[in-house]
């Protein structure tokens, strides 16, 4: 049976896709599945160093669409866990050298190799959006609890819809009770309401992703890492278990403001 086809995307940059990514790979493999990861940000190519891989990179996606090598050949095996492998991005091209049908095969036949597919979509809703959506089973949509955030990911939640595209949930990162508490930060019951996808998780503001990400090492391999844990938990929802969401506080002003504009 083929694995499920997950793409992160989000309506803007900056708000933690590619952390997302990579921390949900490494999570989903720390349960024992299968995982394939897919850097579609054609150009840029982050998740191989989140990963801690950038030195073992042989091929890459466009090398293998274009038959330079084949799909084993470009995919690269995590050092920490055998069964999670990266599709990295090419940095020397853009994202017109993938096409939606280009992207809807190597995500299938990544699929038959895997329990799980992580596709890394690039931001925004333009070409590279297109086909990192087209072929998944799921969408995660990740926003930052902040009005322009939030408006930016209602945008892609109105075009998966409008094309008929996969259902999508939603993940609100770098999120801080002490802003919500003080009416500085959007609090997770609004940023629902608004985009009104179901919430698969909360991930909290940690001063430790910056330096694992720099170091290759994932927050979700850290067991005091309160976003680490919460990628862990969001794996264990999308594993099909029952993890409750922890008590957080609520305004309503946020709410208001973004609804009166």
């Amino acid at each position: 049976m083929p694995g499920k086809i997950i793409t992160i995307s989000s309506g803007k940059g900056g708000v933690g896709k590619t952390t997302t990514a990579a921390n949900l790979s490494i999570s989903l493999a720390m349960l024992g599945h299968r995982v394939t990861c897919i850097d579609a940000d054609i150009g840029l190519r982050n998740l191989d160093v989140m990963l801690g891989l950038e030195n073992r990179i042989v091929y890459d996606i466009v090398n293998y669409v274009e038959g330079k090598c084949r799909l084993r050949q470009a995919l690269v095996r995590d050092k920490r866990f055998p069964e999670l492998f990266l599709l990295p991005a090419a940095q020397t091209r853009d994202k017109n050298a993938i096409s939606i049908e280009d992207m809807n095969r190597v995500a299938h036949e990544a699929a038959e190799l895997s329990e799980f597919v992580v596709i890394d979509s690039p931001a925004g809703i333009e070409h590279g959006f297109r086909y990192a959506v087209t072929p998944a089973d799921l969408v995660l949509i990740v926003t930052n609890p902040e009005v322009t955030a939030v408006r930016d990911a209602d945008r892609v939640v109105g075009l998966l819809e409008a094309e008929g595209w996969a259902p999508a949930k939603l993940i609100i990162n770098r999120f801080q009770h002490d802003l919500v508490r003080r009416n500085q930060m959007l609090d997770s019951t609004t940023v629902v309401d608004l985009l009104a996808i179901d919430l698969l998780g909360i991930v909290p503001e940690d001063n430790k992703i910056l330096s694992a990400s720099n170091q290759g090492q994932p927050v979700a391999l850290d067991d005091r890492s309160p976003a680490g844990r919460a990628f862990r938990d969001i794996a264990g929802r999308l594993n099909g278990e029952d993890i409750p969401f922890e008590a957080i506080p609520r305004q309503t002003i946020f709410q208001r403001i973004f609804r009166s504009r």
